[in-house]
């Protein structure tokens, strides 16, 4: 497990959802999700997807002690349909 720099403490990653003002869902990873909340809703390094759908809300996440597990979990979402993603979302809610 990696540690963080600053105070040696575990990284986390996370695996997420977000729903778009259009509606339609946006499943992402990365290690800091408030601050890539934030990217998504506002800064010019958020993902083009989102960027011209915004706003965004976030729907779900999961936490992650590896960086590849957190991959491994949004690539299998991502290979859900919308009706799968919206009925895991409602039982997760």
């Amino acid at each position: 497990m990696r540690l963080s720099k600053n105070n040696n403490t575990p990284l986390r990653y996370f695996t997420y959802i977000l729903e778009c003002a259009d509606k339609t869902l946006y499943v992402g990873c990365t290690n800091n999700l408030e601050k890539r909340l934030r990217e998504h809703n506002g800064a010019k390094n958020g993902a083009h997807y989102t960027k011209i759908r915004r706003p965004v809300i976030l729907k779900h996440s999961e936490k992650f002690r590896s960086l590849a597990k957190a991959r491994a979990r949004e690539a299998e979402i991502k290979r859900w349909t919308r009706k799968q993603k919206i009925a895991f979302l409602r039982k997760n809610s």
